[in-house]
């Protein structure tokens, strides 16, 4: 392992380089994977696995037309590499399971009735395992039990497959029946894209991952954008200008500047007056949410969000529920305004993002 100074801590990663995909290969070689579920995670990891060579099939359920069919769309056969859920657990040696959090529930039983002594089973969400007292997915101790956790969307890991830059990942090891579970674990970390691999474990992964989507990766992005959109239209502006001045310069400029060198980079290379206002707000916008996000961990840390993520997803109307919830966000006016906008960017650069993302599937990650 490499060792790594994250801002005067020193941790152990994992890098391609002291772990290439022909090692990978190699440890793999006699596996078969299957990856259980066609709709988040599934397609982009079992889209760069198989293009890394790797041996991969597909369990996915009829039931769910549409990922059955984006599943033969990508080029995966049915009764060859396509398969019902129990009949790819049965003929593979690692299972994936990576159908959301409230399905793990309902496809358990099938999946561990047909569990051998040395299978792996893997995760990309400590969520099942430790929250196993609400979900009930408790694995038997011949099994090996591995996570692979990318830090982003499906869409994003395959992108930056495609684009040789490969995702971040975090892994963790939660039960090692063979004495090859690390280097499953490993394996298939680097066989599905990831540019460098960090070490956590089950529980820190979900504490981490439910506080950052309800926090600044989703909920509050979404909601602090909304309200200042709000206060600027009710101030005057116009759609446009206030999209723009929320959204659009964010997401196009600036947080790219983050992206490329910090946000002190970005703040030298904005104006003098920006940087001013930044610099003093940036307290008063800590103080107002650091109450929200302590809130925010405790509820995930409890089990609370849990309960409701099980007890909501769970329910038969819960895709409709959640269309019509998407649909009014999506036909707000202010991501109506967002539409418009994103309409009049130059159009290469639009193409150039289509040539990108050409096969790609995956809605957000678990």
């Amino acid at each position: 392992m490499a060792v790594i100074d994250f801002g005067g801590v020193k941790e152990d990663v994992v890098i391609r380089k002291e772990f290439p995909v022909t090692k990978a290969r190699k440890v793999l070689k006699k596996e078969t994977i299957a990856v259980i579920g066609y709709g988040v995670q599934g397609p982009a990891q079992a889209l760069n696995l198989k293009d890394n060579g790797i041996n991969v099939i597909i369990g996915q359920s009829k039931a769910f037309k549409k990922d059955w069919n984006r599943a033969v769309k990508d080029g995966w056969k049915p009764g060859e590499t396509l398969f019902d859920i129990e009949e790819a657990v049965q003929k593979a040696t690692i299972i994936k399971m990576l159908v959301t959090d409230a399905a793990q529930m309902k496809i358990w039983p099938t999946v561990k009735k047909n569990l051998n002594p040395g299978d792996a089973l893997y995760f990309s969400h400590g969520f099942s395992i430790v929250y196993k007292d609400q979900t009930k997915v408790v694995p038997p101790d011949f099994v090996d039990v591995i996570m692979v956790a990318p830090k982003g969307s499906g869409t994003s890991v395959r992108r930056n497959f495609l684009n040789g830059a490969g995702i971040n990942s975090s892994y963790a090891v939660y039960q090692d029946a063979t004495g090859r579970a690390q280097e499953r674990c490993l394996a298939i970390g680097i066989g599905v894209g990831s540019g460098y691999l960090f070490p956590t474990t089950f529980e820190k992964e979900v504490h981490s991952d439910l506080t950052g989507e309800r926090g600044v990766l989703m909920g509050a992005l979404a909601g602090i954008m909304e309200a200042q959109y709000d206060t600027l239209r009710k101030n005057g502006h116009t759609p446009s200008e206030a999209f723009n001045e929320t959204v659009e310069e964010l997401t196009q400029s600036l947080i790219r500047l983050v992206d490329e060198n910090g946000m002190d980079w970005m703040y030298a290379n904005c104006s003098a007056t920006a940087q001013r206002g930044a610099l003093d707000w940036k307290p008063k916008f800590k103080k107002a949410t650091l109450p929200v996000f302590k809130e925010l961990y405790k509820r995930v840390k409890s089990g609370d969000e849990t309960k409701r993520v099980i007890s909501v997803c769970g329910k038969k109307d819960y895709v409709t529920r959640l269309d019509k919830e998407l649909s009014q966000l999506g036909t707000s006016e202010m991501w109506e305004a967002g539409k418009a906008v994103r309409n009049l960017r130059p159009k290469q650069k639009a193409k150039a993002v289509t040539k990108q993302t050409k096969g790609i599937s995956g809605r957000k990650a678990n």
